[in-house]
């Protein structure tokens, strides 16, 4: 009792020495920003925009750091100062800072005065990565119970609401870690730092031991940067006991040890909390489990080099930030709903270029094609059995015999590529190959890069840090690859860079530890790529596929899929949750490999199978992005047999008659700043139901998807959000929202629901997007609620839209008077469908359709139904 009055007193000490020290001695203010001094340090509020502000608190700087995250020349918003004896207010149009003048805490208020988010405490302690100075930086915030968090990035842990969940965000293969939230409490929070970020850190931890168990022995088929090869698994069953204090939820984050995993496994009182096992898995996972007071044994099987600790907190109202290497606390607050919030995110870190049109398609790749003749062949195919296909990808292993990522194709397979290329184009079909940011230190390109010193030290890692090393990247891709070929699109493969390889290392020339800028790789190698591209082909839209992201990197023309996964149904469904989450970290292009990387080896007979690949199929038609892939897989449909074939040609339909709706939903994003893969956050945040759905989520503002993650079923629960009415899509049955519901399910398609006041516009059946772009659409007007839909077109392939050349129209409906308005078209560009059949359906009910027909010249019309 003694010693827990003793540790209570001290606790209290320590937190009223922190509060005295965070104490306001006085502020200045200027033009961008207001410097506010405490005893301890100072903090900087910068306002960015009418509902955005940024905080940094910082001591002694050690490092100045590049401005990497936050875009140039931003108009500065108005703001004005109040003061009294308690507090110093900064307000702005859509968001107010109020500083605490006692304790230095700050809390952050909406438009509304309404209090959205608070400072509980902050740190910056002192600390070295190797011999350098730097700060661990911490930062913690008020948490109530009835919160709920999205974002973080991309992990595989299943969670998409990361409320009170531990995370360690670091870049490896299956994993992208972005420091940004959205929260169901009206505003986003972006913590700045480049280096690995401990998102509600554990300071309890236990390392498990190895029994005397014995594991499994295992050979399988792995890919490494050298090729494909076989590598021996071994396992080990490890343990250890925790003793809790308290009941309650506690968090739990399983570190195996190594920089990839190949098991995460983890068991408490004999209760299965975490198993995960495929041939790349992050190096920790998450999971929240409750537990009572006293003793839990601990158990975990893994790989046999693994050594894993256990970390483990008590879930609390608070949620926390911390950086081990750091030179401030830096972080930003974006006021609103999560439109609001996201918008003002992109507006500060980078607005996402519109995509093409053509990679808004079907994207086809495998791993790999072995020729040119592979290419051709399979190109051809496409169009004579008439499956629908927008592009052709070339994985990995084309240089040959010239070596790793050469930048260079063995004209012993591929003899023409320049030839090739045109042969694609003609059918209408572009070409995406994939170029590593590493290379073979025995290549030719790979001399060269080690003469100069451009190498990550003992890393085949090109050093982006180092401009002239960056340059000289870009230089070599633009004189081997992008110039001679004619190639529409790049894949940036393992940009994280893989395996945590920037750990330990120094980078930038020998000049700065790895740790410094460890999470950021992938924002300058495709901005490497991005700004040469622009300028090399300054009309051609580009469009990177890259493994890794961080923040700010969409405004490079990016986009993500979740790397090397299994083909399992429990790791289908993670896909999903976890681009979820990519979503509300601000990331809005993403796609996974449809069917998985790593396949069954009786892919092509296996009927169990083959139900499984056309459920992540069916899924993909309601993604960013659509693309089939597969590990040493001829991943055409043709080879599955002619089920999968027919399936597949519903979802490539499905595809291209919602790519009016799917495009002008491309145009908000890059110019309204919303999202396209919406978890339900974004449209139903007053709804509890709603937000603990991990894996249904919104394509666009109109469409739900719920996809189906089990074999053979022939119904499944589904929650539909209160307060509108939904339409099956497909035969129109209504449903009234707030109620989950056993739906029926059929093997052909996935369950998809229009919400009540809906205008989805769709397109012809066509073979690619430049095909018959002038054809008549289909309006579909979804009754029970007003609606409202604006139409984006274009030329679809060039940046003249940047310049104004484009056009919309808004098309309104009325729910009270069955009237329908299609707006009068602003704007024009070169090619432009002048006139356009339009046939409008009202849809109220399975047998309650009207159809009229219109022709649109570009002036208003108005129908009644």
């Amino acid at each position: 009792m003694k010693k827990r009055l003793l540790l209570i007193v001290m606790i209290f000490l320590q937190v009223s020495i922190t509060a005295m020290s965070q104490k306001v001695l006085r502020y200045n203010v200027n033009k961008k920003q207001v410097n506010i001094t405490t005893i301890d340090g100072t903090l900087t509020i910068i306002p960015l925009t009418d509902n955005a502000v940024r905080t940094i608190f910082s001591k002694q700087v050690y490092r100045v750091m590049p401005e990497l995250v936050y875009v140039e020349n931003l108009k500065n918003p108005t703001f004005n100062i109040k003061d009294s004896k308690d507090k110093v207010s900064i307000c702005l149009k859509n968001i107010t800072v109020e500083i605490d003048r006692n304790l230095g805490l700050i809390s952050y208020l909406d438009k509304n005065g309404k209090q959205i988010l608070t400072e509980s405490a902050r740190s910056l302690e002192h600390s070295f990565v190797g011999k350098e100075k730097t700060y661990i930086a911490e930062q913690h915030f008020v948490s109530p119970a009835d919160e709920h968090q999205y974002g973080l990035g991309q992990f595989q842990d299943g969670y998409l609401d990361v409320r009170g969940l531990s995370r360690r965000l670091t870049q490896v293969n299956t994993q992208i870690s972005i420091p940004m939230i959205l929260s169901n409490k009206g505003y986003g929070l972006l913590w700045n730092n480049y280096g690995l970020v401990d998102f509600n850190p554990s300071d309890n931890n236990v390392t498990l031991k190895k029994n005397a168990e014995g594991g499994d022995v295992t050979e399988v088929n792995v890919t490494t940067t050298a090729g494909n090869k076989k590598e021996r698994r071994e396992s080990n069953v490890l343990e250890a006991d925790i003793n809790i204090d308290q009941d309650g939820d506690y968090s739990f984050l399983l570190d195996v040890g190594q920089k990839m995993a190949r098991k995460l496994n983890l068991e408490i009182d004999g209760r299965r909390l975490i198993n995960m096992e495929n041939l790349w898995l992050p190096p920790t996972s998450s999971v929240i489990a409750h537990l009572s007071a006293g003793i839990h044994h601990v158990k975990s099987q893994l790989t046999n080099n693994d050594s894993p600790i256990l970390y483990y907190h008590k879930v609390t109202d608070e949620t926390v930030f911390r950086s081990p290497v750091s030179q401030s606390i830096d972080y930003t607050v974006f006021a609103g709903n999560a439109d609001e919030a996201m918008a003002a995110y992109r507006k500060v870190t980078g607005e996402a270029p519109i995509m093409p049109l053509w990679a808004l398609g079907y994207i086809h790749c495998r791993e790999r094609f072995n020729s040119q003749r592979e290419i051709l062949e399979t190109a051809n195919k496409f169009r004579k059995e008439s499956f629908p296909v927008d592009m052709m990808v070339q994985d990995w292993q084309y240089w040959g015999k010239y070596g790793w990522n050469a930048m260079k194709f063995d004209e012993d397979r591929y003899p023409n590529v320049k030839a090739m290329t045109d042969s694609l184009h003609k059918m209408n079909i572009k070409f995406m190959v994939s170029v590593w940011s590493n290379t073979d230190h025995k290549t030719e390109l790979g001399h060269e890069l080690d003469s100069l010193g451009y190498f990550i030290p003992n890393t085949n890692w090109v050093d982006f840090f180092n401009p002239k090393a960056a340059d000289f990247y870009w230089s070599n891709f633009n004189r081997r690859m992008l110039k001679p070929y004619g190639i529409d699109a790049w894949w940036q493969d393992a940009t994280e860079p893989e395996n945590d390889d920037l750990s330990g290392r120094f980078v930038n020339n020998g000049t700065t530890p790895g740790e410094v800028f460890r999470n950021t790789y992938p924002l300058l190698v495709n901005k490497t790529v991005y700004e040469g591209c622009r300028r090399a082909n300054p009309m051609q839209r580009t469009m990177i596929l890259t493994r890794c992201s961080y923040t700010g990197i969409q405004r490079y023309s990016i986009a993500n899929w979740s790397g090397d996964v299994g083909n399992d149904w429990d790791t289908f469904k993670r896909q999903v949750t976890a681009g979820l989450g990519l979503m509300a970290a601000g990331i809005p292009w993403w796609t996974y490999d449809a069917g998985g990387f790593f396949r069954p080896g009786n892919q092509y007979s296996d009927s169990l199978y083959h139900e499984r690949f056309m459920r992540w199929m069916q899924t993909s038609v309601f993604l960013p992005l659509m693309r089939v892939h597969g590990y040493m897989s001829n991943t055409e449909f043709w080879n599955y047999g002619q089920k999968v074939s027919d399936n597949a040609r519903l979802c490539l339909d499905m595809r291209y008659k919602l790519m009016p709706y799917i495009y002008s939903n491309a145009a908000a994003i890059s110019m309204n700043g919303t999202s396209i893969m919406r978890p339900f956050i974004m449209d139903f945040a007053n709804d509890e139901l709603a937000l603990k759905q991990k894996d249904e989520y919104m394509f666009g503002k109109s469409l739900l998807v719920a996809p189906v993650f089990e074999q053979g079923i022939s119904q499944m629960s589904v929650y539909l959000p209160k307060d509108t009415k939904w339409y099956d899509f497909v035969t129109n049955k209504i449903y009234v929202g707030g109620e989950t519901y056993q739906m029926p399910i059929v093997k052909e398609r996935i369950p998809v629901y229009a919400k009540a006041g809906s205008i989805i516009p769709l397109g012809p059946s066509v073979q690619s997007t430049s095909q018959n772009r002038n054809s008549p659409w289909e309006i579909r007007v979804y009754g029970g609620a007003d609606g409202a839909f604006t139409v984006y077109e274009d030329d679809g392939t060039s940046y003249n839209y940047e310049k104004g050349a484009y056009s919309t129209y808004p098309i309104t409906w009325k729910n009270s008077s069955s009237t329908l308005e299609i707006g009068q078209r602003k704007g024009t560009y070169k090619g432009m469908c002048k006139e356009r059949k339009l046939k409008l359906v009202y849809i109220n009910g399975e047998k309650q359709n009207v159809t009229k027909t219109v022709i649109y010249s570009g002036k208003k019309v108005t129908l009644r139904f």
